[in-house]
């Protein structure tokens, strides 16, 4: 099979590859488990302050005297600046080190969320919550850099799964917020909590070392990162191709499952919660199943069969007739979708130039949602043509078919030391 080549080095996937297997310096340490945990919990709270939003809707409306729609709108002003944060602090986490940007990111997204519960009108929200993208936008490349960078080659691949699944927890953290702290406080102290990670940064502080790779490979400027990352732009290019559906395939099958259940299957309010629920812990286990099957199969080959189970699964997550159906579909899709996600961090890492593993895969990352914004929108206008069940499972269908054609022909360079330098180019034959 042929496979795609980037400027660096790919390796073809018919034998193991052969780059050099060493173990990160903090392998087996207590520094690779601080590095990892500082990840996990800076992307599990990162994505508690983003989805504690989605959950005052109607709240915040009535507070700011604002429609929903307005509300609904500083969601995408959040997502829109993401990009802006992962440039920002993934060149600073290339030029000055991985712990830093970390704890400079951290305090500057509590601090804002915070500083969100106390304002007095729609304007000053607005404002905090796209200066929220920008802290938002950061954590996640930064974060994953430092982690993978931390890990040995031999758990890199489960701890890619762990260190994903920060997302569905920070989603299942809100929840559990809005049911508890909501009904007795009002929605200034959701936002209050949110500037509980604040205390994170010194947690990196006292036990994250350093990047040892960062160390070894660092660019002696600013400018030489960003001229590393022209020189890799085929790859650039395919990471953002790769993202953009890896959103389309996430979004496609979240943002608007909820509202198919009720409206669709007259599904209680309370039932569909439970059904997300299960959807989010079949989230966890695909990242960590398949996370952990990368190290042992590939990241492509393992990526492939996440997507493969996602596909197979649609019949009874769009078209299932009974309760017990789409429960079993929604949780077994999950299983794929967050499987295939699982891998990303290690994947991604992995592909990218040492001297730019801080900035280019967050990059692609947070460009990926910006581009896939419009998921749900797309998604809705298909069901006035098609019904609810064929506009998911049509969107779903031509998005697993992209991505797994764009995984199947993308480069892999599983298992790369990030500490030596990076291999020399190879021509793959097919």
């Amino acid at each position: 099979m042929p496979t795609f080549v980037d400027s660096y080095s790919v390796v073809a996937q018919t034998e193991p590859p052969k780059f050099h297997m060493s173990v990160a310096p903090q392998s087996g340490s207590r520094g690779q488990f601080h590095a990892v945990a500082a990840g996990f919990l800076g992307w599990t709270l990162d994505a508690f302050d983003f989805f504690v939003v989605v959950f005052l809707f109607d709240s915040l409306a009535a507070q700011f005297h604002v429609t929903k729609a307005a509300i609904v709108a500083t969601l995408s002003w959040t997502l829109l600046m993401r990009p802006v944060g992962a440039l920002i602090f993934g060149l600073l986490a290339d030029r000055y080190g991985r712990r830093i940007p970390l704890m400079a990111n951290v305090i500057f997204f509590s601090v804002i969320e915070l500083l969100c519960g106390f304002a007095p009108n729609y304007t000053v929200f607005l404002v905090l919550r796209i200066l929220y993208g920008i802290g938002m936008g950061g954590e996640w490349g930064v974060g994953a850099s430092l982690a993978m960078e931390a890990t040995s080659t031999r758990w890199r691949g489960v701890l890619s799964g762990i260190l994903q699944n920060g997302y569905a927890v920070g989603y299942l953290l809100a929840a559990l917020a809005y049911r508890f702290a909501f009904p007795a406080w009002g929605w200034r102290p959701m936002f209050w909590l949110g500037g509980v990670p604040a205390l994170l940064a010194l947690y990196i502080r006292a036990k994250v070392p350093e990047s040892e790779a960062w160390r070894r490979n660092r660019a002696p400027s600013t400018s030489g990162v960003l001229r590393a990352v022209g020189e890799q732009w085929k790859l650039c290019l395919y990471l953002l191709l790769l993202m953009t559906f890896m959103m389309f395939l996430s979004h496609g099958t979240q943002d608007l499952y909820p509202d198919f259940l009720q409206s669709k299957h007259r599904i209680s309010a309370a039932m569909v919660s439970y059904i997300v629920i299960l959807g989010n812990v079949g989230a966890m286990v695909g990242g960590i199943v398949f996370g952990e099957l990368s190290n042992r199969a590939g990241r492509r080959l393992s990526l492939v069969a996440a997507l493969l189970l996602s596909l197979a699964v649609i019949p009874l997550w769009a078209f299932g007739v009974s309760l017990t159906a789409l429960a079993a579909g929604a949780f077994l899709m999950q299983v794929g979708v967050q499987g295939a996600w699982g891998i990303i961090p290690a994947h991604l890492s992995e592909l990218s130039a040492d001297a730019t593993r801080g900035l280019v895969p967050g990059l692609a990352y947070q460009l990926g949602i910006v581009l896939a914004a419009r998921t749900p929108v797309v998604e809705f206008s298909l069901r006035d043509r098609v019904g609810y069940n064929w506009a998911l499972a049509g969107f779903e269908i031509f998005t697993i078919v992209i991505l797994g054609i764009a995984v199947a022909f993308g480069p892999e360079r599983r298992g790369r030391s990030f500490v030596e330098p990076a291999p020399v180019e190879t021509t793959v034959s097919p």
